[in-house]
């Protein structure tokens, strides 16, 4: 007997059924996460899985303000350049995942997507990126290659180390998708030619305080885990826009009566201070707070100096 389909997919398929049968047309909103949560009975992040398996089909798509409704049908689009007119290299494939993942994020990255927009046939492109994970590792390097390496402060580590670091928080600003790519392990990174350089670079300026290696390679990397890690927040945050149409400041007027609620039990009467006082948190502020809290206390480590021994 066949496993019957997760609940999210059950979900698609229901809302799918309204949208053949015309009860959804075009333009139409269709039910939010919070709405196919009460209907069906599932957790938000099922409603959200359902949601985003219908936006892949291309059935739906999210307006910010309004949420996510019925799209518009679409006809195939005319292929206007032949793999004969333009050849196409490994290059132009990624330039054109990148354009992609910037305009409509990671998840509409495909081979296939990535062949119509190059008008090209699917298999073509096999020739020059093996699979998908390749061309994503791809991307990732190509968007690195486009944060220039300062000039290394020659007396100051920390003016070294913070002027790359607010280099790299503008490259994840300009690429959203790029996060959740290149940070799949702090430990056991994927293969970056270019962030390999920026590591080299980073080792290069705290070899000039004599520290051990395995100091100063904790010291780079955990410095890159901070940046990509707030990155990744907002990556997040972008992620949630695409699939809900919402943004997370619609999200959270959505949840104020139960934010509202917690408060007035009196558990968290600091969180309600905090709340009464209309203090609002900002990414970038949050960045520039951390990063130099963190750039203190790798100062404070710095004071024991210990000597080179690995």
């Amino acid at each position: 007997m066949p496993a019957a389909p997760p609940p999210y997919l059950r979900i698609a398929a229901d809302i799918r059924a309204r949208i053949d049968s015309g009860r959804l047309r075009p333009g139409d909103r269709v039910p939010s996460t919070r709405q196919i949560t009460d209907e069906w009975g599932v957790a938000m992040a099922t409603a959200t899985k359902a949601l985003a398996a219908l936006r892949r089909e291309g059935l739906v798509q999210p307006v910010p303000g309004t949420g996510t409704v019925v799209a518009e049908p679409t006809t195939p689009r005319r292929r206007t350049t032949r793999a004969t007119d333009t050849p196409i290299d490994q290059r132009r494939i990624v330039r054109a995942a990148i354009t992609l993942a910037d305009a409509e994020g990671r998840a509409a990255v495909s081979m296939r997507r990535v062949a119509a927009e190059l008008g090209v046939g699917t298999m073509s492109l096999y020739r020059h990126v093996p699979d998908k994970d390749e061309l994503l590792r791809l991307m990732a390097d190509a968007a690195f290659a486009e944060t220039p390496l300062p000039e290394p402060s020659r007396r100051s580590w920390r003016r070294s180390l913070e002027t790359l670091a607010r280099r790299h928080w503008a490259t994840y600003q300009r690429h959203p998708w790029l996060a959740p790519i290149a940070l799949t392990s702090l430990a056991d990174p994927p293969v970056l030619p270019t962030g390999m350089a920026h590591v080299e670079w980073q080792l290069a300026v705290l070899d000039r305080l004599g520290l051990p290696r395995r100091t100063a390679l904790h010291i780079a990397v955990s410095l890159n885990g901070y940046v990509g890690g707030m990155a990744l927040s907002r990556s997040l945050e972008h992620e949630y826009t695409r699939e809900t149409g919402l943004t997370t400041r619609q999200r959270q007027d959505t949840d104020r009566a139960e934010i509202d609620a917690l408060m007035a039990t009196g558990r968290f009467p600091h969180l309600a201070a905090t709340v009464a006082s209309d203090i609002t948190l900002d990414l970038d502020q949050l960045f520039e707070f951390g990063l130099q809290r963190h750039l203190d206390g790798i100062a404070h480590h710095l004071t024991r100096r210990p000597a080179r021994t690995t």
